[in-house]
């Protein structure tokens, strides 16, 4: 791989930013708008010199030790003009010149300018025009024809020898691939970037953010809901807590309706099937077993798919018997269970008002919801 030389010009002042201070120097998810790019050069492995141009009272840019720091000009042009003047390499040394207000620069971008330099004189991004374009100059308006334009990003790639002729003369331009065009050179265009947004006013801040920050995958919820009537016997069994009462659920393991309804509730939101799916009443194995053993399961299942349980909330539905009393025990046992924070496991109860199979002390039902997180 040839290496190759870049040039961040951040010597602009950033009047329409809305911000105290030059654009490129303000903080952005944690660190400089400048330092984005810096970071995305100097982790190029094909790097062998960056330059940056600021504004001449800023000598002390703090930029990682390397890095050229060298004042610019009064127009993009004369600071371009500077960044090369210190670059003492050889004239087909690549030079890559970027705004320093373009902060999403990745590998990507950089290694697609440098493939296609080889048989051109300059290169760069763009993107297409997904707008309707309308020209305002005369008395009415007329549309311009899209198909064929362009929104070009920067860097830009040139040959060192390409640009700093294309440059020689004082004529300010409004990008590099603009001298170079007057001269008359061959110039690609690459695949542009959404994330090389360029910042140039108060709003832009917050786009940029959003599309830069860290792709956070979004949590999985699931549902699950339970019911067990009533047989003969002198407890339920309820959040793996054995509450007295005049009858015990009837199933074939423990019955505990809160439980199973949460199990479903992990087994949806990872979308791995259902309790029945994974513990058969038909299967002997299960008869009398503790509701916890399918609970953890289900937690094992969904951490194997990439998820962990973050939080989970349990409602059971009966008129008796009372569950209040109950409700931290049963929080705690849970929370026990799944190795969960207390607070964030909750456990509700409530009731029909006398109506349904609940409402006529007929069973207990339960509903619940877990909630994934990635574990990536």
């Amino acid at each position: 791989m040839q290496g190759f030389a870049a040039i961040i010009v951040a010597a602009g002042q950033g009047v329409r930013s809305g911000r105290a201070g030059p654009k490129q120097w303000e903080p952005l998810l944690g660190r400089r708008v400048i330092d984005w790019s810096v970071e995305a050069f100097l982790t190029h492995p094909g790097l062998t010199k960056l330059v940056v141009v600021t504004e001449k009272a800023r000598d002390d840019a703090g930029l990682p030790a390397g890095v050229i720091v060298v004042p610019g000009g009064a127009t993009r042009s004369a600071s371009v003009r500077a960044g090369l003047a210190a670059l003492d390499l050889p004239d087909d040394t690549p030079v890559l010149i970027h705004d320093a207000a373009r902060p999403g620069l990745d590998h990507a971008v950089i290694d697609a300018l440098l493939g296609v330099l080889t048989d051109n004189d300059g290169a760069a991004p763009a993107l297409s025009v997904p707008d309707a374009l309308k020209d305002t100059a005369g008395p009415t308006l007329r549309t311009v024809p899209r198909e064929t334009l362009k929104r070009v990003q920067t860097p830009q790639a040139f040959r060192k020898h390409v640009i700093e002729r294309a440059l020689s003369g004082e004529a300010s331009f409004v990008d590099d691939l603009e001298a170079v065009e007057a001269a008359g050179q061959r110039v690609q265009l690459v695949e542009g970037s959404h994330k090389l947004h360029k910042i140039t006013y108060p709003e832009d801040f917050d786009l940029v953010s959003r599309l830069l920050a860290p792709a956070q995958t979004l949590p999985r919820v699931g549902k699950g809901f339970d019911v067990h009537g009533f047989e003969p016997g002198d407890h339920v069994t309820l959040c793996g807590v054995k509450i007295p009462h005049v009858a015990k659920l009837q199933g074939h393991s423990d019955a505990d309706a809160a439980w199973h309804a949460l199990t479903d509730a992990i087994l949806g939101a990872a979308a791995l099937g259902d309790i029945g799916d994974h513990f058969p009443p038909s299967d002997p194995q299960w008869k009398n077993a503790d509701s916890g053993l399918f609970l953890k399961h289900a937690q094992k299942l969904a951490e194997d798919a990439g998820y962990q349980l973050a939080s989970c909330d349990i409602t059971i539905i009966c008129e008796a018997p009372k569950v209040k009393p109950h409700r931290e025990a049963m929080r705690a046992q849970t929370a026990r269970l799944l190795g969960l924070p207390l607070d964030a496991v909750s456990v509700k109860a409530t009731t029909t008002e006398g109506l349904g199979f609940t409402g006529r002390r007929e069973g207990i039902a339960a509903e619940a919801v877990a909630v994934l997180a990635s574990r990536g």
